[in-house]
């Protein structure tokens, strides 16, 4: 009924049925995988006014957490997740129980059928959504204000600097400042812009 693509790989079909609502693809070497696409095959559809949430689980120090990426459905038979910054995140439920023991290098991805309505009240993990170009308009636009407002705050009149009143000056100290600043947030958090 399911599938598994991670790119580079072949297509998954081996699912473990854990009961009748419960399912796990085992993923070997998860450390290496960035995205997965998770879909149905097309033999058997989902029961009418039911689908499918879709779970990462990535072992962890604590053990086993499991964290909600999304949805599939009849009305949408496939999706694409990033898993990326998910390897270290946590979350305390677990729908699935403990499936394999605490094992490096090994990551599941659970499908847990539940009727279309309870699916439409789960928030799944921001981390999971896959870039989009509103994403990246999204960063410049405020990566551009960021600039701005640092730049601007340096900011010397034309009389202060040569006879034209009307121009403003920015040193140039301030840009290579603001790009330091700019680089290290980036690299302390990647979504630090979107607060």
């Amino acid at each position: 009924m399911f599938g598994l693509l991670i790119p580079g790989r072949l297509v998954q079909a081996e699912v473990q049925q854990i009961n009748e609502t419960h399912f796990v693809f085992n993923v070997e070497d998860a450390d290496s995988i960035n995205h997965i696409a998770i879909f149905l095959t097309g033999q058997t559809p989902f029961p009418d006014g039911y689908g499918g949430a879709v779970y990462f689980s990535f072992p962890n120090p604590t053990g086993q957490q499991w964290i909600l990426l999304g949805v599939i459905a009849n009305q949408k038979p496939s999706a694409i997740f990033k898993v990326t910054n998910l390897k270290s995140a946590t979350d305390s439920t677990n729908p699935f129980g403990q499936c394999i023991p605490h094992m490096s290098h090994m990551a599941q991805i659970g499908l847990s059928i539940e009727t279309l309505e309870e699916l439409s009240q789960q928030t799944p993990s921001p981390q999971a959504a896959v870039s989009t170009a509103e994403t990246f308009v999204e960063y410049s636009r405020k990566m551009l204000e960021n600039f701005f407002n640092f730049a601007t705050s340096f900011t010397q009149t034309q009389a202060q600097m040569s006879p034209n009143p009307t121009e403003t000056y920015v040193p140039l100290s301030t840009v290579q400042t603001w790009y330091a600043n700019f680089e290290r947030r980036l690299q302390q958090n990647p979504f630090f812009w979107r607060s």
